[in-house]
C-alpha cells in the first residue's frame, strides 16, 4: 500500500484508510484487533474514528488496542468532533467550547496526548465559521493535534477556512467527504476548491455505503448494514434503480478483470484526482481483507472510462466545465 501526501502538507497517509464506524457496537474488540493488525500488516497507517461513533465506544476500543496490542507510533489517528447527541437527537455544534471539550474527551478515550489529524465533522449554521476555526487554531497551538481539516463542508466554506487558516500558518490540511461511484457530487466544486487550496481529500464510504459490494443485488441480507436498526437509514438512499444499474456495471467490470466488485469500486475512488486516501469501514475482518485485496489493482483506462460514463455527474451553471 503506497503512502500519499495529504494536499500540500507533510502528512503522509496510506492510500486506503481504516474506518471504525462499527467498532464497539457491531464489531467487538477482538474483531477490531484482528482488523487493525491485518490493516497494519498490509502497510496501512491511517485509523479514522469519531467522537460520535457508538457515542465514543469506537475511540474506547482503539484506546484499549493502543494500550495493549499496538504501538501509538504505528498509527496515524484521525478523529472528528462537532456533532452533539442529546434527547433531541444529533445536531451540529461547532462552537469553540463544544469542539475543544469533545477533543479532550476523545484524547482521554484514545489514551493519547495528541491526534495526528482532527476534523470538524459537519457544518453548523448557528456558529460563525471564524469561531469554529479558532478551535482548530487552539488545538494545533496546544499540541493536541498535528493537522486539522473539515468533513462534509461545502466548497465555499472549505475555501474560506483554508484562506483564514493560512494567515497564521495553522493550515487546513484535509477534507473528508463522501465519494464513490454512487456519490460523485464533490466533483462539481469541492474537488477543484480543495486542489486550489492545497487540501487533500479523504474519501469516506468509497463502497457506496456497502452497496457497491453487490451484496444487495437481490435482497437485503439479514446480517448487513441495510438490515441493521441503527444503520438501515444510512444504506437505504442507495437501494434505488439507478444504484442497481451502477452495481451491475461494477460487477461486469469485476468479472472481466477476475476481481471482486469491492476491489473495482475501491480502486476507482482511491485513484481519483485529489484523493489522498479512501477510508473503508468493515464489520468483520473478512470484509476488510476483501477491501485490502484491491491494493495491487490499477484499473485499465478503458474500464475507468466506462465507469466514469455510467456514473457521470451533471454539471451546470455556474460550475460548468
Amino acid at each position: 500500500m503506497d503512502l500519499r501526501r495529504v494536499g500540500n502538507s507533510g502528512l503522509r497517509v496510506a492510500s486506503v484508510g481504516l474506518g471504525t464506524l462499527t467498532w464497539g457496537r457491531d464489531t467487538d474488540e477482538h474483531e477490531a484487533e484482528e482488523q487493525l493488525r491485518a490493516y497494519l500488516d498490509a502497510g496501512g497507517n491511517l485509523v479514522d474514528t469519531s467522537a460520535t461513533y457508538g457515542d465514543g465506544t469506537a475511540e474506547e476500543v482503539i484506546g484499549a488496542l493502543l494500550e495493549r496490542s499496538v504501538d501509538r507510533e504505528e498509527v496515524l489517528l484521525c478523529s472528528k468532533a462537532g456533532v452533539r447527541t442529546d434527547a433531541a437527537g444529533a445536531r451540529p455544534d461547532t462552537s469553540r467550547g463544544a469542539l475543544l471539550d469533545s477533543l479532550d474527551a476523545s484524547l482521554d478515550r484514545l489514551g493519547t496526548d495528541h491526534l495526528d489529524l482532527w476534523l470538524v465533522q459537519a457544518p453548523d449554521g448557528s456558529t460563525p465559521l471564524r469561531e469554529t476555526l479558532s478551535a482548530l487554531r487552539a488545538a494545533v497551538a496546544s499540541g493536541r493535534t498535528r493537522y486539522v481539516g473539515l468533513s462534509n463542508f461545502p466548497a465555499w466554506q472549505l475555501a474560506r477556512a483554508a484562506t483564514l487558516l493560512d494567515t497564521d500558518e495553522t493550515f487546513l490540511t484535509a477534507a473528508q467527504m463522501e465519494y464513490s461511484l454512487l456519490q460523485r457530487g464533490i466533483e462539481r466544486e469541492l474537488v477543484p476548491a480543495a486542489d486550489a487550496c492545497g487540501v487533500g481529500i479523504l474519501a469516506w464510504s468509497p463502497l457506496g455505503r456497502g452497496v457497491l459490494s453487490g451484496k444487495y443485488r437481490r435482497s437485503v441480507p439479514a446480517d448487513s448494514r441495510g438490515a441493521s436498526p441503527h444503520l438501515r437509514g444510512f444504506v437505504e438512499p442507495y437501494l434505488t434503480a439507478h444504484a442497481r444499474s451502477v452495481v451491475e456495471a461494477v460487477s461486469t467490470a469485476a468479472e472481466g478483470l477476475g476481481r471482486s466488485p469491492v476491489e473495482v469500486a475501491l480502486a476507482w475512488v482511491r485513484d481519483a484526482p485529489g484523493v489522498a486516501s479512501a477510508v473503508v469501514g468493515a464489520r468483520t475482518p473478512a470484509q476488510l481483507r476483501g477491501s485490502l485485496a484491491a491494493s495491487d489493482l490499477e484499473l485499465p483506462g478503458q474500464i475507468r472510462q466506462v465507469l466514469d460514463e455510467v456514473t457521470e455527474v451533471e454539471f451546470g451553471y455556474p460550475e460548468r466545465r
